[in-house]
């Protein structure tokens, strides 16, 4: 196995970065700032970054079949244009809970988009979490970032056994997927928010998104929602 290499490719201060998908048509990284109300695509190849702001908390970003993005804000499910960057809203739930928001959400095999708040699960079909910071690789094992724990480790689905513990410079991580030209590079995103001055300092690259080489392992595509 090549030696693992932690780097910090994009510095970008998330409050909260959370679902990293990898774009493999477009060699582009997408993730969300949640409370900054931020969808951001960054692009491997040209190291440039693009954002885009919508009115509310937004949990989660999945690729759509169609073309486009799909994205949780606040407690909608709603269909993303990044060339006019306009947004339609495919469906709501829980409207009368002006508090409330998606935590987190993906797409299943069958292309249905999957999300949840901290009380329910709700999935978007076609027609009309999801483990929370979680992968899984070629082998069938799963990869979960631990918040607050600054690693991400490798564990047996079947068995509940650590296999694998990564650490990486910051506290906060809070999500990580596979990605790359072959999938065989780990994107981690993290948080910034709620570390105080002195903590910031030790960890400068809080809020950063990294990217993990040389674990000998790859991923698996994401699954596009198929509305």
């Amino acid at each position: 196995m090549s030696s693992i290499k932690i780097e910090c490719v994009l510095p970008e201060n998330c409050q909260c970065g959370e679902s990293p998908v990898w774009e493999e048509a477009s060699s582009s990284l997408l993730f969300v700032d949640i409370p900054a109300k931020k969808v951001c695509r960054w692009d491997a190849l040209s190291k440039q970054v693009q954002r885009m702001t919508v009115d509310a908390p937004v949990g989660s970003v999945a690729l759509r079949q169609s073309g486009g993005y799909v994205a949780t804000i606040g407690t909608k499910f709603c269909a993303l244009n990044w060339e006019d960057q306009s947004v339609v809203v495919l469906a709501a739930v829980e409207k009368d809970k002006k508090n409330n928001r998606f935590n987190d959400g993906k797409v299943d095999p069958a292309g249905r988009y999957f999300a949840a708040n901290r009380r329910s699960v709700y999935k978007l079909e076609k027609e009309e979490h999801i483990p929370d910071g979680m992968c899984i690789d070629t082998e069938g094992k799963l990869w979960v970032a631990c918040y607050n724990g600054g690693r991400v480790i490798r564990l047996d689905p079947e068995t509940g056994k650590r296999l694998q513990t990564v650490k990486l410079p910051v506290d906060k991580t809070t999500s990580c997927c596979f990605g790359g030209k072959d999938y065989s590079e780990m994107y981690v995103t993290c948080a910034r928010a709620g570390l105080d001055p002195e903590a910031l300092l030790r960890q400068p690259e809080a809020g950063g998104i990294f990217k993990i080489t040389g674990l000998g392992v790859k991923g698996i595509p994401p699954y596009a929602y198929a509305g």
